[in-house]
């Protein structure tokens, strides 16, 4: 792949907008084309970004403009479709979170990425903050047995009407946990309930059961006047605090525990080895994570690299989010994962 990489941007709303800006701040990129059904938009994304061309239909933009991989960021019930129309005339493709709404979806289009040689990426932003990293690399540094880990993501709103609020903010935490533990819940169960008298469930609460009984747990709310966006792991050796809300100290570093230690009693019990050290905040390098999220893009272009959020990466967080809702319609029963 020779540079610059032409990069066509479906779906013009804020995070597509976001998209634009850092496509045409990164070198070796080109904005080719912007696509957006609604008028005011691309008259929005004209008077921002000058010279950028923009079409109204996407699969027209594609034959007419030489674009190397589309970026996608519609609301979330187009992906599939907008996916396979870019995956099939023989793009790479970045796809906002969720990556479809259905998890069969999520599978076919991996196998087209596959069959096409393609590099297919979601994303997961998260995956790329330098918090969320420096949290992995506390668990892995210390030995730390991971014991379970919560996650809060509240505020007022916004409110959408493509996803209700728990397909809006929990893949981001889901899809947190799974990197995190390097693997995927073997059982999920959730509730979920509309205290707004909307369509559809604008809270959450959702138990994640990991290999070797480790538990998570995500609370997700549009109601809530407090925003959140936090991420806690507790471990034998130590409590690791990820808030993305705080940039002077975004992660801290809780190094108190308690585990078994040596063999149990004939009774049955085990002795207990409380450890109480000190709190740390960690340095975390600055970066704006949506830009280090489309410069790993390129690069895996570029290099023919599987990305970190890669197509499988998405299919498991929509294989999660099945899960959840069967468990919510059953008013929390839990739902084992294939």
């Amino acid at each position: 792949m020779t540079l610059p990489l032409k990069v066509a941007i479906v779906g013009a709303g804020r995070w597509g907008a976001n998209y634009i800006r850092v496509f045409t701040e990164l070198p070796g990129t080109q904005v080719a084309v912007v696509c957006d059904m609604r008028a005011d938009r691309l008259d929005e994304i004209r008077r921002r970004f000058p010279g950028v061309e923009v079409a109204t239909d996407f699969g027209e933009a594609l034959r007419k403009y030489d674009v190397d991989a589309a970026v996608i960021s519609t609301p979330a019930q187009a992906h599939y479709d907008v996916t396979r129309l870019a995956l099939e005339a023989g793009k790479h493709v970045l796809v906002e979170k969720p990556m479809t709404t259905l998890a069969e979806e999520s599978e076919e289009l991996v196998v087209l990425a596959e069959d096409k040689k393609l590099i297919l990426m979601v994303g997961h932003i998260f995956l790329y903050n330098p918090g969320v990293r420096k949290v992995k690399s506390c668990i892995e540094s210390g030995g730390n047995d991971v014991y379970y880990m919560y996650a809060r993501r509240t505020n007022l709103g916004p409110i959408r009407s493509d996803v209700n609020a728990i397909w809006d903010l929990a893949p981001h935490d889901v899809s947190i946990f799974n990197y995190l533990l390097d693997s995927v819940p073997q059982w999920v169960s959730a509730v979920g309930a509309q205290v707004l008298q909307s369509s559809c469930e604008d809270i959450g609460f959702i138990s994640l059961g990991y290999p070797n009984g480790v538990i998570g747990h995500i609370h997700v709310s549009w109601a809530e006047p407090n925003k959140v966006r936090e991420v806690v792991v507790v471990g034998g050796d130590k409590r690791i605090v990820f808030n993305d809300l705080n940039p002077q100290e975004q992660v801290r570093v809780f190094e108190k525990g308690v585990k078994p230690v040596g063999e149990p009693t004939s009774y049955g019990e085990y002795q207990f080895f409380v450890r109480d050290g000190d709190i740390i905040s960690p340095k975390v390098e600055a970066g704006e994570p949506l830009k280090s999220q489309c410069m790993h893009f390129v690069e895996c272009v570029a290099e023919g690299k599987q990305p970190l959020s890669d197509g499988k990466n998405g299919w498991d967080v929509v294989r999660v989010m099945e899960a959840i809702d069967r468990s919510v319609a059953q008013h929390g029963m839990p739902v084992e994962l294939s």
